[in-house]
């Protein structure tokens, strides 16, 4: 039997990247995965490429209302969340002198606001004994040149993770959160782009600055996910997990 045969998961921000990855290793694991993101074009093409266990719902994570229309579907559908993955996120790349009312309001609203939507509306399907992952950043945790913002959002919601941790615990709910590193995922080739460097100029000096001498794999957090999702990490949580080279522990 799969690892996840039976099991329904949740996935935001799942259109590319980690996300996708993380949705397709719990298809792959035989779990039913909804999978959210804004663009109905590109959440359609990864569901796609995910498989038959995918369904798309098509919201944004910084509005109730879209959220609320997720567990709609969900609840419709006759099922009940074993696993929640809050991973829809975004950066900002912009020096303290740079930064707008808006652009901190909105990585804010995506990352930390999406983040507290999505747990607080799944809270009415959750499973006994379900797993809630969220996904933090390495930034959290050093003084990146243009990653204020970005860096701000993500220390909160390892902050959220740790509180939930302790209020769910009553209801056999695990709350975890993934800390990666440098992934190559297309959000970063964007940021490279936005700073003004090619991608593979860009991966290359993130690399240089890991123990491990390399970018890491969306499919290596996703699997992660998986041991944090299934029954051999029952006895973890409010933890931080690192998928990042060495980059911070080293």
């Amino acid at each position: 039997m799969s690892p996840m045969s039976g099991k329904t998961a949740l996935v935001t921000g799942a259109s590319s990247g980690i996300g996708q990855a993380i949705a397709k290793r719990f298809a792959d694991d035989g779990a039913r995965v909804y999978i959210t993101g804004r663009r109905q074009e590109e959440l359609e093409a990864a569901a796609k490429e995910i498989g038959p266990n995918a369904v798309p719902v098509p919201s944004d994570v910084s509005r109730a209302a879209d959220l609320d229309r997720v567990m709609d579907v969900i609840r419709g559908d006759g099922r009940r969340l074993d696993t929640v993955v809050a991973n829809a996120g975004l950066g900002d790349g912009s020096l303290l002198s740079q930064v707008t009312e808006e652009q901190f309001d909105y990585v804010f609203g995506v990352n930390t606001k999406g983040s507290l939507l999505t747990v607080q509306k799944s809270l009415p399907l959750l499973s006994e004994t379900a797993s809630v992952i969220l996904l933090a950043s390495s930034t959290i945790h050093q003084g990146a040149d243009r990653m204020g913002v970005y860096a701000a959002s993500k220390a909160a919601v390892r902050s959220l993770g740790r509180t939930w941790a302790a209020e769910l615990a009553p209801r056999g709910v695990r709350v975890n959160v993934i800390t990666p590193g440098p992934i190559a995922t297309p959000a970063i080739a964007r940021l490279a782009d936005r700073l003004g460097h090619s991608t593979e100029d860009f991966h290359g000096a993130l690399a240089s600055t890991l123990p491990l001498r390399r970018m890491g794999r969306p499919e290596e957090v996703a699997a992660l996910a998986a041991f944090l999702a299934g029954p051999e990490s029952s006895f973890i949580t409010g933890a931080e997990h690192f998928v990042d080279g060495g980059q911070i522990q080293v």
